[in-house]
């Protein structure tokens, strides 16, 4: 027979196991098929009218899932208005003049109040239609885990230091991955959701002009549009993925190959480090890239997601309740 000592032992592990696998083992594919069972249908019909009204939107909604994901765990914060009490995300360095697509969250967010009101999380739609967004543009379909709830706050300075600006080298990408749980697998599988989006003259600015790792046709197609001044043309557009900025497929990764990534922190992926291997895989291959994109976004989706009693269900996804 177990000392007394043993047996408290082996319940404290098991009630340590059981705490550090709640978290994920709360979410569910299935949590709101009785509460909600609109829910899919309802978001996926916003997001498509959202993106037929404007193809970049896709984009938009995939990138406010991972910027809230990076964040403090994925609990809606990223869509936070500042307070008197917090300063939010929307206005830190990643996000500001660059998040977009709060109105079209807060659109499907009041079709399924409609639907099931004070039941779904402002997270959970993020997962959704970030989900919906890449369906839609052509790329892989998953089951999405549900069942997280929203934070009661938010951090400028956690999104400052948490999500990786395009100024960041491998070493820099690796580490912001795995601090938040993320192999270097999952960094450049996820990285190819720039295979549809645009970003900014100054997000690229300086590596059209300075950089040498760079095709220079691509470089001069894309100063024509970005002037080498800054202040000057600041905010024109540039796709991420020079040839099908609107449909998800594996054109970044060969735009990688030849040198043509627009972003310093893309071409870092394809540089003669230890990601080339995985970027040349995924250029010649669709399917792997589409399986490690799926891979890593579920496994995005668990990072600290707040369950059971933590947080709450908005109302408003820009305001506490």
């Amino acid at each position: 027979m177990a000392s007394p000592s043993s047996y408290m032992a082996i319940v404290t592990m098991a009630l340590l196991v059981l705490l550090l696998g709640s978290s994920t083992a709360q979410l569910s594919t299935n949590y709101y098929c009785k509460s909600c069972p609109k829910l899919f249908p309802t978001v996926k019909s916003a997001v498509h009218s959202a993106i037929v009204k404007e193809g970049r939107m896709g984009a938009s909604l995939l990138r406010l899932f991972f910027h809230d994901c990076f964040v403090n765990g994925c609990d809606g914060s990223v869509l936070l208005d500042d307070t008197s009490s917090f300063i939010g995300e929307k206005n830190a360095a990643p996000n500001v003049n660059s998040a977009r697509g709060f109105d079209v969250v807060d659109n499907i967010k009041s079709k399924v109040e409609e639907a099931c009101p004070g039941v779904v999380s402002c997270a959970d739609i993020l997962a959704i239609t970030a989900r919906d967004s890449v369906v839609i543009l052509g790329g892989p379909n998953w089951e999405v885990k549900l069942g997280r709830r929203d934070a009661r706050t938010a951090s400028q300075a956690a999104a400052n230091n948490s999500i990786p600006p395009p100024t960041s080298n491998l070493n820099q990408l690796i580490s912001k991955f795995q601090a938040v749980g993320l192999s270097t697998r999952d960094l450049v599988a996820l990285a190819g959701s720039h295979t549809i989006g645009q970003a900014r003259c100054t997000s690229f600015r300086a590596r059209i002009y300075n950089e040498t790792n760079i095709d220079k046709s691509f470089a001069q197609t894309r100063q024509s549009k970005c002037p080498r001044t800054s202040g000057s043309g600041d905010n024109n557009l540039a796709p991420l993925d020079l040839q099908t900025p609107t449909a998800f497929e594996n054109n970044y990764f060969k735009n990688l190959v030849s040198k043509k990534g627009l972003l310093h922190s893309d071409q870092q992926l394809f540089n003669g480090g230890s990601t080339d291997s995985l970027v040349r895989k995924y250029s010649n291959s669709l399917s792997n890239f589409k399986a490690d994109f799926v891979a890593g976004m579920i496994k995005m989706g668990d990072i600290k997601p707040l369950t059971g009693s933590n947080g709450e269900i908005r109302k408003n996804c820009r305001r506490v309740n």
